[in-house]
This record gives structure tokens, C-alpha cells and sequence, in this order.
């Protein structure tokens, strides 16, 4: 089972990577231009990641154990919630991270970091 210190540990290792305070929540973003790519909800127990909208009903009706919108407040936006317990492993819950993150990243930081290159989103 994932935490708020997994999370933390897994987000800040990505290159720019930066916490910082908002909502009364913890959000990791990058440190040129201020992108957020991951936010910790006020509980611990999940956490909100890019997610283009388009995926986000695949996802969860194929996990909705994991994956989750709160409605009124992710309708509008590319983001997507994930429960934390239902994560399986440090490997799945990066692998979330390193997405979300790669959507948020600019080009310049993401060619500066070829081994973490992979399917982006336009």
C-alpha cells in the first residue's frame, strides 16, 4: 500500500521536481513555470494526477478500485484521482508519477532526461 511519503519521496525524485503548499494541500510541481503534476488530497489517502480527459472513463471503469474523478471539481479538468491503498507497489505508483509528470514537463527539461522519455501526451 502507497502513502503520502511514498508519494512524496517518488514525486520529489523527478527531475525539477518541487512541493509546495496549496489548498491546504501538498502539490508537486515543477520548478520552471510552476506546473502542477500531482497534489495530495486532504486525507493522505489519494492523490490527483494529469490525466488527459479522454482516458480518464477507460481508466476508471477498468480499475475503479484505483482510479476515481470527485465530482464537481475534476469534470473540467485533465486530472484524475488515484487511491493510494489500492496501489500495488513503489514501481505502479511511480510509473503514475512519471506520467503525470511528463505531461506537465517542457521540452527542454524532458530532452535534458532522455531515460525518462516515453509516450507524452500532446
Amino acid at each position: 500500500m502507497a502513502t503520502a511519503d511514498d508519494v512524496r519521496r517518488l514525486a520529489l525524485s523527478l527531475p525539477g521536481a518541487m512541493e509546495k503548499l496549496a489548498w491546504g494541500m501538498p502539490t508537486f510541481r515543477l520548478e520552471s513555470g510552476g506546473k502542477i503534476f500531482a497534489s495530495l488530497d486532504d486525507d493522505d489517502r489519494a492523490m490527483g494526477v494529469k490525466c488527459p480527459k479522454e482516458d480518464r472513463d477507460e481508466l476508471i471503469a477498468s480499475e475503479p478500485e484505483k482510479f476515481f474523478m470527485r465530482a464537481g471539481h475534476d469534470d473540467n479538468y485533465a486530472w484524475l484521482r488515484v487511491r493510494l491503498g489500492a496501489l500495488e507497489d513503489d514501481e505502479e505508483l511511480y510509473a503514475i508519477l512519471l506520467d503525470s509528470w511528463r505531461q506537465a514537463v517542457p521540452r527542454r527539461l524532458l530532452d535534458a532526461h532522455p531515460d525518462l522519455a516515453g509516450p507524452r501526451t500532446p
